[in-house]
């Protein structure tokens, strides 16, 4: 459906409606290319996060967006598309549980030995970077008391947009009222403007994170190595469990066997096809 004529292209943009056939080529688009489910009652969410991008490149209806995105010109939208699409929320120390068991299970017995080790810990689908960063804190403090101790973290997500926030490392200060004073003392920076409530996550630890884009739906996955302990939390939830069985698999191509799993706690690998073990609810093992 065509909107309005309106000399105002603000107004035309707001009066114009993302038709069902457009919201079916654009979420079959979606689902096939990033596995991200679109189901109809969706559509009023996909048209209001799209918005922007037509106010952006002079566009005043959503068929005209998605022939754009559709045509070889196009093809760089597609990035901004999945900016807008992709939803991001996380927080530092969520479900942290995880990071409990991480630093008081796990780690004792990946440096039984006593010899000198690094960790590499995935997290995957790392949103704005909180994760990771609370990965890096929590195996820091741990290095501080095991001198043969050290990391590496690779954090990965869809988003551009999120992942450019994520080397940035600037929050604001509510979004780190959880982590304990003496944590932030160590491994945070106010901003030296006092205008700006905002700190930033201290070089040490920065550079400890090395961030990329992955789409789970790309048959390979460009990661440096190995991984002793993958997160995928709380991102399988927007894929149908056919797609969220594939990705599992492809993820634990990347995972060391013995190695860890962790899942967000509204995930399940029940009556699934992969070669993982439970250990506790929503941590697993390799075998």
């Amino acid at each position: 459906m065509n909107p309005p004529v309106d000399t105002n292209l603000i107004n035309k943009i707001f009066e114009a409606k993302l038709s069902s056939t457009d919201f079916l080529r654009l979420s079959n688009f979606i689902y096939t290319e990033y596995g991200i489910k679109m189901p109809p009652a969706k559509k009023i969410m996909l048209q209001s996060r799209l918005q922007k991008r037509l106010r952006e490149l002079n566009l005043t209806s959503y068929k005209q967006y998605i022939d754009f995105v559709f045509s070889k010109e196009g093809q760089h939208e597609i990035i901004n598309m999945i900016d807008v699409v992709s939803t991001n929320k996380t927080d530092f120390f969520r479900e942290s549980a995880h990071f409990d068991y991480l630093s008081s299970v796990f780690l004792p017995e990946f440096m039984r030995g006593g010899i000198r080790k690094t960790l590499k810990i995935w997290s995957a689908g790392c949103s704005s970077g909180e994760e990771p960063y609370t990965m890096a804190i929590v195996l820091a403090e741990y290095m501080l008391l095991n001198p043969l101790f050290d990391f590496f973290v690779y954090a990965t997500d869809i988003s551009t947009k999120v992942l450019q926030k994520a080397v940035t490392a600037v929050y604001a200060e509510d979004r780190v009222e959880i982590i304990p004073m003496s944590l932030k003392r160590k491994y945070l920076l106010r901003s030296k403007d006092k205008t700006k409530k905002s700190v930033r996550i201290v070089p040490q630890l920065r550079q400890k994170v090395m961030f990329n884009r992955v789409n789970f739906m790309d048959s390979n996955y460009s990661t440096p190595d190995n991984f002793d302990v993958i997160f995928c939390r709380n991102v399988l939830i927007y894929f149908d469990r056919e797609t969220q069985e594939k990705v599992i698999n492809k993820l634990c191509n990347y995972l060391k066997k013995g190695g860890f799993f962790f899942l967000g706690h509204s995930e399940s690998i029940t009556n699934m096809n992969v070669p993982l073990q439970q250990v506790k609810p929503t941590i697993f093992r390799r075998i």
